[in-house]
C-alpha cells in the first residue's frame, strides 16, 4: 500500500471513496509481491498495479463494483494445471487479491497509519478477508510496536491476530494468517492479511564525490533512506546531495560507531564506501565489517587499492571470514563508466545479494525467474 499510499489519502481527506485492491497472496511464479496494491479513484484514475497489466482491466471493473455495492471481494486470478480462470496471468502464476472500499467511513485509522509511515514508525494493518460471517469481512486491526487500534471482530481475535502481526512486522512479512472464527489457533475458517510496513531500509554512503550523488540517486529510487556523510564540510553539503535524506558532516568510522550504539544499523541496511582514501575507509570498514548484522558491505576502488586495503584491513585485526563479507572492488561487473552507470552497478549487486541472484543474465539461466528471499 506504500507505493499507493498519497492517492488513497487524497480520496480520503477528500471525502471520496476509492477501491483498494492489494494483492494478499501469490502462488507459482507472479508478477507482484503480496502487499502490492492498486487505487481506482472516484474520477476513474488509477494508480499502483498488482500485476503489471496482466489483470489490472478486470480488478479495475471490480473495484468499481465494490466501490458501488459497498462490499469487499477477494478474487483469484491464474492459470492453474490446465484449467483457465476467467483472466489469466501470462506467466502462469496465480494471485489473490483483495478489493475493498476505502473512505473515512470504513478505514478511519488511515491518517494515522500515513503518518506512521512517514515517521519511519513500523505499523502492520491485518484485514479478514475471509470469513463465515460476511460482515466480519473488511475488519482491520492496526498493529504498531506497541500499540493496537481498531478490531477484526472480537478481543480473542484482536489478541491472537494483534500477537502474530507483531511478529510479522518485526520480521517486516506481509503474509496470510488463517484462524478459526473467533481467533483459535489450528483453524482455518477466518483469514487476515497482514500487511507490514517497516521502516525503509537505509543505505548509508561513505564520501561525499560524485558518485555518491548518483548512488543515492538509485538508492532512493529503489526505497532507501540515504545518509551521506564524510568528514569534508565543503563536500558534505545537502545542495550536493538532493536524494540524500540527510548529509553529515562527520568521520565516517566515528558516525558508524554511533549508529551501531543507537541501534539503527540492522540487517537490511548498505553500508557504501566510496571515500578513495585509506585514512577514512579502512577505520570504517573496521566497525562495518565486524557488525553481526548488515545486509550489505562494499567498497569501492582499483584491484591496487583492494589489495592495499585488505593488507591494511588484516594488519587492523580483522579476520578472513570478516572479509569475506566485504564486496570489493564494489558493484557487478557492467563495464560501467560514468557515475551514473556505477550507481546502476552497486544497486545492482545489493539487489543479487539480498535475493541471493546470479548476477548472469536471465537468458543463461533456467527455472523460476522471481527469488525468494
Amino acid at each position: 500500500m506504500r507505493d499507493v499510499l498519497d492517492e488513497l489519502l487524497r480520496v480520503w481527506q477528500a471525502g471520496g471513496t476509492a477501491g483498494l485492491s492489494t494483492v494478499v497472496r501469490t502462488m507459482k511464479s507472479a508478477p507482484r509481491p503480496p502487499g502490492a496494491a492498486m487505487v481506482v479513484s472516484p474520477d476513474g484514475t488509477v494508480a499502483g498495479s498488482v500485476s503489471g497489466g496482466c489483470v489490472e482491466g478486470a480488478v479495475y471493473e471490480t473495484a468499481n463494483e465494490v466501490v458501488a455495492s459497498g462490499t469487499p471481494e477477494l478474487q483469484r486470478y491464474g492459470v492453474s494445471d490446465d484449467d483457465a480462470f476467467a483472466v489469466g496471468l501470462t506467466c502462469g502464476g496465480i494471485i489473490d487479491i483483495f478489493t475493498e472500499p476505502v473512505s473515512r467511513n470504513t478505514f478511519p485509522e488511515l491518517q494515522n497509519v500515513a503518518e506512521d509511515i512517514a515517521a519511519h514508525r513500523p505499523v502492520a494493518i491485518a484485514t479478514v478477508i475471509e470469513h463465515p460471517d460476511p460482515s466480519r469481512i473488511g475488519k482491520r486491526l492496526i498493529v504498531g510496536s506497541q500499540s493496537r487500534h481498531g478490531s477484526v471482530g472480537s478481543p480473542r481475535a484482536d489478541d491472537a491476530v494483534g500477537d502474530d502481526a507483531r511478529g510479522l512486522l518485526l520480521a517486516g512479512t506481509s503474509a496470510v494468517l488463517t484462524y478459526g472464527p473467533d481467533g483459535q489457533r489450528q483453524e482455518a475458517e477466518m483469514e487476515v492479511f497482514v500487511s507490514s510496513h517497516a521502516p525503509r531500509p537505509r543505505m548509508l554512503v561513505f564520501g561525499a564525490i560524485d558518485f555518491a550523488s548518483a548512488l543515492a540517486r538509485q538508492a532512493a529510487f529503489l526505497g532507501y533512506r540515504v545518509t551521506v556523510c564524510d568528514a569534508r564540510p565543503v563536500f558534505a553539503t545537502a545542495a550536493r546531495f538532493p536524494d540524500a535524506e540527510e548529509v553529515v558532516v562527520e568521520w565516517p568510522n566515528r558516525y558508524l560507531a554511533n549508529q551501531v550504539e543507537e541501534g539503527a544499523i540492522d540487517s537490511r541496511t548498505a553500508i557504501c564506501v566510496l571515500t578513495h582514501d585509506p585514512k577514512f575507509d579502512v577505520p570504517v570498514l573496521e566497525v562495518a565489517l565486524r557488525l553481526s548484522e548488515v545486509g550489505y558491505i562494499g567498497v569501492m576502488g582499483s584491484r591496487r587499492t583492494h589489495d592495499d586495503r585488505m593488507r591494511r584491513l588484516r594488519e587492523a585485526g580483522l579476520t578472513d571470514d570478516e572479509m569475506a563479507r566485504l564486496a570489493s572492488p564494489i558493484g557487478l561487473d557492467l563495464g560501467a563508466r560514468t557515475p551514473e552507470e556505477t550507481a546502476v552497478s552497486i544497486a545492482a549487486e545489493i539487489i543479487a545479494r539480498r535475493w541471493d541472484g546470479s548476477g548472469r543474465p536471465l537468458t543463461e539461466t533456467v527455472g523460476r525467474i522471481h527469488h525468494e528471499a
